[in-house]
């Protein structure tokens, strides 16, 4: 594994960070998008992976905190309209 290589927590593929969405929890418990300093979780930017981290619930596992459902949806909406860059979201914990 190099140095920037990360695993995604649905399909365990490692590949180059930048290929990954990079889910953060936040050190206040807020759930961040690609942004911020905390645990991190890696999901392919795919529908099968989203899908299956969403139906197993591997985000709030991996980063110990309830994951809101808004942040599934913004994730399914970037892969809709083909944006390859997210701004930076924060999620409050419900």
């Amino acid at each position: 594994m190099t140095i920037n290589q990360r695993c995604c927590i649905s399909c365990r593929r490692l590949a180059d960070k930048s290929e990954f969405w990079r889910v953060v929890r936040l050190h206040n418990r807020e759930i961040s998008i690609n942004y911020g300093m905390g645990r991190s979780a890696y999901v392919c930017q795919t529908e099968k992976c989203l899908l299956v981290a969403e139906k197993k619930d591997r985000l709030s596992r991996s980063l110990k905190t309830a994951v809101p459902k808004d942040l599934y949806q913004t994730l399914k909406k970037t892969l809709m309209t083909d944006q390859s860059e997210i701004s930076a979201s924060v999620y409050k914990e419900h």
